[in-house]
């Protein structure tokens, strides 16, 4: 209960600054409408690959590999609009002021390190991916699908923080890794994600929206579906009008969870930075936390 209180107080935190502050918000609708387009445009040659080879050996070859380059391609997008999204709250924290000209000079400038960071999560989902698809029975393929989900779980939270250690920091892939890991050695980052629930109190509000968005949508678009007399224009339409608004929130729920998730990460990773810093200049005095995360740990 405890961690639920201080997700809930670093998520009002959080969302307080983007009120203050709307360009905080503008990467997460940004990579939402990017990445839907992307989507669009990446499902017609899978489409295409699956109807010219079927699902012969060479086929299942080919949409691997467009599978691969569609997954490196989101993967691209998310991580430039969440480091844009990173530099805006570090500028709002250290300057009262996140700039969206800067934000997208930076990652102008670490645009191939964005680059190495969306190929190893990639290579990551895709060997997920690939014991998944393995069903057999063995122990084996079982260990596999179980250290391969592990592995998905642990890279997804390392990349919420090598993405700060690259855009504030200006490091490679390389260097950031190291970054968190001797970060992480120190019980820096530990202490946060133990301690603050934010990923569950994220989740069960994304979720609760996105129900209340299908309630809504199964309402609208039934209702019209059934008193429309047996009309298939009346029925398409309610059908059509249910699954917009469906779909608007389920995006509201994603802005929402991209950019609390993001604010979390980033801030987190700032804090950690300015305990380091201090441990090594030997300073006795406490490091007090960024705004949001401080008020989630009071």
């Amino acid at each position: 209960m405890e961690s639920f209180s201080r997700g809930w107080s670093f998520l009002k935190q959080a969302w307080g600054m983007a009120f203050k502050d709307k360009d905080l918000l503008k990467p997460s609708i940004y990579a939402l409408v990017v990445g839907m387009i992307v989507s669009v445009i990446g499902i017609i040659p899978l489409g295409l690959a699956y109807f010219v080879f079927g699902g012969s050996q060479a086929g299942n070859f080919v949409l691997f590999v467009l599978g691969g380059i569609l997954v490196f391609v989101q993967f691209v997008v998310t991580y430039v609009f969440s480091g844009m999204t990173v530099y805006l709250i570090y500028g709002y924290l250290s300057e009262g002021d996140g700039r969206m000209d800067k934000a997208w000079a930076i990652v102008q400038r670490d645009f191939f390190d964005i680059l190495t960071l969306a190929a190893a999560s990639t290579a990551v989902n895709m060997l997920k991916s690939a014991a998944q698809r393995n069903r057999k029975n063995s122990v084996v393929s079982g260990l596999m699908r179980s250290a391969t989900g592990l592995l998905e779980t642990l890279w997804t939270e390392a990349a919420y923080l090598i993405l700060p250690a690259m855009v504030i920091d200006d490091l490679n892939l390389k260097n950031s890794l190291q970054r968190v890991w001797d970060i992480t050695k120190q019980n820096l980052l530990l202490i946060g994600i133990s301690t603050v629930g934010v990923r569950f109190v994220t989740g069960l509000i994304s979720f609760v929206f996105s129900a209340i968005g299908f309630v809504i949508a199964f309402v609208i678009g039934g209702g019209l579906s059934f008193i429309s007399g047996g009309s298939t224009a009346v029925s398409v339409v309610g059908i059509v009008i249910g699954a917009i608004i469906f779909f608007a929130f389920a995006m509201v729920a994603s802005i929402f969870s991209s950019y609390t998730n993001t604010a979390y990460h980033t801030c987190l990773y700032i804090w950690a930075r300015d305990v380091e810093t201090a441990n090594a200049q030997g300073s006795s005095i406490p490091v007090s936390a960024p705004a949001p995360l401080a008020a989630a740990l009071a």
